[in-house]
């Protein structure tokens, strides 16, 4: 094939890429992806690979993806992977190859500045503090300069600043064609440019929420794309069925019990006793409120008959009847004044949609989904397909209208399964016809890595567990002067574990503690960095959640992984529940073929965190002796890279030494 003959050109010893960058070194793995890559291109279907870390999968899909010249659609797990994809990566391949492509980033609505919303911020109480107001200045003088509206152009723009919703849209908030910004609008015109582009890159979150609502652009770029790329495929079937689902939460209510407010005048010119309407949705706001507030924050509330488990029939039919009467009257009343007022005819719109949700989750459950309700200070109401299966099989399939016999579906990450099938991650995405492709990272594990598994240890359901864990993580972080990532499968023992080594640290000066949430992922990312110098104290994190992927940090500034326990699923969790409950319905053993690998998979992504150039040299800990107790710890530790097994603790500090002495990587950041 003309097409695998030039990315096999373009990837040799003497070919483009090794022409223009000096530092480039064929890899057998890349390669392999990328002729993978280039026949599925040229015949059409499906394709999986799990490219191991180190193996350069991003270029194995993007050279053949540019040298096709078919039109591409590529998704990747995050808005900076975003960036980097379209603003690094492909602009250089694109000088590298001498090819020329139409690029296009497109993100969700909240992503880009609003020119309406922005002009009415420094009124809303909101942005009342002095820091505030000064934020809003910054982004001002940014909005009258920037082209295209994206606000991770300011990078001193605090991730989760409170301003940043008072200068973007949402769905429900956007004025749409009646807005006097609609000429302008960032967002429209990020749209016009993808469906112009020959390449554009999303994240799966917009993927998977425009074909829900359809939109942001996505869906309509489909039927005219040859390629779909899902990078970092592992992600998607969490991401997808949040999207996929539905959900509300009272929280919507005060918002458009505020935004009614603001209208008062013009909705009094419709009905004289409007607020008395009004107060019955607080009311019944607030009834729904108490009944979350009884479960308790964060509390899952099964719901699989006509009322959620544990609730009062009849007062739970009370309060929600009561909801959707007051519901019901103010939409009549928004309905008739706003054929005056875009802004109200807007909020009727949303009060419209607000009714119907809560009309959709009263009737019985769609069958192949589930019903949960969550506790807080806000009652939320969610449902959600089990799986992104049947969606993407319904897209893929050419009688479907939308995908054609010829258009090629790419799945490839790091970490998509621990057997040679990849068969959950492949049955969750309705993938089970696809060609699979295992590249093994170029990583020489058994040189650059050991794995010590403590056999003197507290069971993790001890209560001194999290405390021998930082116990263990300060000795071993003292001597290796920081260059330490703690990661734990809850958040109590990430702040249990966090405070004792800022204890321990406190009267030992030379290394800084930083807990997840303490400061934004970039900045505790960089403060790692940073630590790589000889002069700066050395570091040590401790997190949990997103820290177990997506976390690059090559060289010695990471010596030392230390995960606290198996990261079995919440057993309880709703989604887990039924998912298991779908597994033994099927005849199977739910722990054997549900939970065992899915805790292979996540030690894997964990273990992924320490080697990641051929230079690294670290260790990795794992504080959980059912590994050593239990049958299935030897199936657990064989999904690991085949790292050396240390036996003992002396061993242990032994390879402690060895990591203290200077290195290549050290001499480079001095």
């Amino acid at each position: 094939m003309q097409l695998v003959a030039a990315v096999e050109e373009a990837f040799a010893p003497a070919g483009a890429l090794a022409r223009t960058n000096p530092n480039f070194t064929p890899r057998v793995g890349q390669m392999q992806m990328a002729q993978a890559v280039a026949k599925s291109l040229g015949a059409g279907g499906q394709l999986v690979v799990e490219a191991g870390t180190g193996v350069g999968k991003t270029y194995a899909y993007l050279v053949p993806v540019l040298l096709s010249g078919q039109r591409a659609l590529i998704s990747t797990a995050t808005k900076a992977l975003q960036d980097q994809l379209a603003l690094r990566d492909i602009p250089r391949l694109q000088e590298a190859l001498g090819v020329h492509a139409r690029i296009s980033v497109l993100k969700g609505r909240s992503s880009y500045l609003c020119l309406n919303r922005l002009e009415s911020a420094r009124q809303h109480p909101a942005s009342a503090s002095q820091s505030s107001q000064l934020e809003l200045a910054r982004i001002e003088r940014w909005g009258m300069a920037t082209q295209n509206g994206d606000l991770a152009e300011m990078l001193d723009l605090p991730d989760l600043s409170p301003v940043e919703p008072l200068v973007t849209s949402t769905r429900d908030n956007c004025l749409g064609s009646s807005c006097p910004q609609a000429g302008p609008c960032f967002v429209n015109r990020a749209r016009a440019t993808a469906m112009a582009a020959d390449i554009v890159v999303v994240n799966h979150h917009l993927f998977f929420a425009d074909l829900n609502v359809r939109e942001s652009g996505v869906a309509e770029l489909l039927p005219n794309t040859e390629i779909v790329v899902f990078d970092e495929a592992h992600q998607l079937n969490d991401i997808g069925v949040q999207f996929l689902g539905r959900q509300i939460s009272t929280r919507q209510l005060d918002e458009l019990v505020r935004d009614l407010l603001k209208n008062a005048t013009a909705l009094s010119l419709g009905a004289v006793g409007w607020r008395e309407w009004l107060d019955d949705l607080m009311q019944a706001s607030s009834a729904l409120k108490a009944w979350s507030a009884s479960w308790g924050n964060g509390t899952t509330v099964a719901w699989d008959g006509l009322t959620p488990a544990g609730c009062n029939d009849k007062d739970w039919v009370a309060s929600t009847d009561a909801l959707l009467s007051a519901l019901k009257r103010i939409s009549a009343l928004a309905k008739q004044v706003g054929e005056s007022s875009p802004e109200i005819a807007r909020l009727h719109t949303r009060i419209h949609r607000c009714s119907e949700d809560y009309a959709f989750f009263l009737a019985p459950s769609v069958p192949g989904q589930i019903r949960w309700l969550e506790g807080g200070v806000h009652l939320k109401v969610l449902c959600s397909p089990l799986d992104i299966g049947p969606t993407l099989q319904g897209h893929m399939a050419p009688a479907s209208g939308i995908a054609s016999p010829g258009k090629s579906w790419i799945f490839t990450s790091a970490t998509l399964g621990t057997d040679a099938d990849l068969a959950i991650f492949r049955a969750t995405c309705g993938l089970q016809q696809a060609e699979v492709l295992q590249v093994e990272s170029p990583f020489d594990y058994t040189r650059q890595a050991a794995l010590y598994v403590p056999e003197s240890f507290p069971l993790p359901s001890d209560a001194i567990h999290s405390i021998e864990v930082a116990h263990l993580a300060a000795n071993a972080a003292r001597v290796l002067g920081g260059r330490t990532l703690v990661l734990t499968t809850s958040l109590r023992a990430m702040q249990t574990i966090g405070e004792a080594l800022r204890m321990h640290f406190s009267v030992a000066p030379g290394i800084e503690v930083w807990v997840q949430g303490q400061a934004s992922k970039r900045e505790i990312l960089a403060r790692f960095n940073a630590a790589r110098t000889l002069d700066q104290p050395g570091v040590v994190v401790v997190a949990a959640a997103s820290f177990w992927e997506g976390v690059d940090i090559p060289g010695d500034a990471l010596q030392l992984v230390i995960i606290d326990k198996i990261p079995f699923l919440p057993p309880d969790g709703p989604m887990t529940k039924a998912r298991a409950d779908k597994v033994v319905a099927a005849g199977k053993n739910a722990f054997r073929e549900f939970h065992l690998p899915h805790a292979a998979l996540g030690l894997k992504q964990g273990a992924g965190r320490l080697i990641r150039s051929e230079q690294d040299r670290g260790l990795l800990v794992v504080c959980d002796v059912r590994l050593h107790q239990k049958s299935y710890g030897k199936k657990l530790l064989a999904a690991l890279p085949p790292m050396r097994r240390l036996d003992n603790q002396t061993q242990f500090n032994a390879e402690l030494a060895q990591l203290t002495k200077l290195s290549t990587m050290d001499l480079c950041w001095t």
